[in-house]
């Protein structure tokens, strides 16, 4: 498995971080490895709102299902799934002097000869980690 967590600042109050965050079809904006990432059912967003993403990695493209599994005040979860992975995103916000804090997770579990690739993928995914920190502060301000 693969774990990443980042935590940084943005100018943004926590109900508009959360917003944001939680439609995912926003990673387009901010998330690097994220081709496309779009809504697959209609309504607000909401606890079991679902889209299609497709991000690449390393240059091969692929395809989740991600789900909206939590939605409160503070905290987002996003799980996508396929056949090789299942990812989680757990995104916590709480307020902040200037804004926010946003305290990311990227957890990621492989799936059978996909197992194999978790250093090397631990490695690749930290280095996105980075990169999409800077992609949200980008989008909603770092102070």
């Amino acid at each position: 498995m693969v774990d990443v967590v980042r935590s940084f600042p943005v100018s943004r109050p926590p109900a508009e971080v959360v917003a944001y965050l939680a439609d995912f079809s926003n990673a387009v904006a901010w998330d690097p490895g994220t081709v496309r990432c779009e809504r697959v059912d209609p309504g607000p967003v909401q606890v079991g709102s679902q889209w299609h993403n497709v991000s690449k990695v390393l240059g091969r493209e692929t395809e989740l299902e991600y789900r909206l599994v939590t939605m409160d005040s503070d905290h987002v979860v996003l799980r996508g799934t396929n056949k090789t992975a299942t990812s989680t995103d757990d995104i916590r916000v709480v307020a902040s002097p200037t804004g926010s804090t946003v305290t990311y997770s990227a957890h990621i579990e492989f799936n059978g000869v996909a197992k194999l690739a978790e250093p090397l993928m631990q490695r690749v995914f930290e280095k996105l980690g980075d990169e999409t920190v800077e992609g949200i502060q980008r989008e909603l301000g770092a102070p």
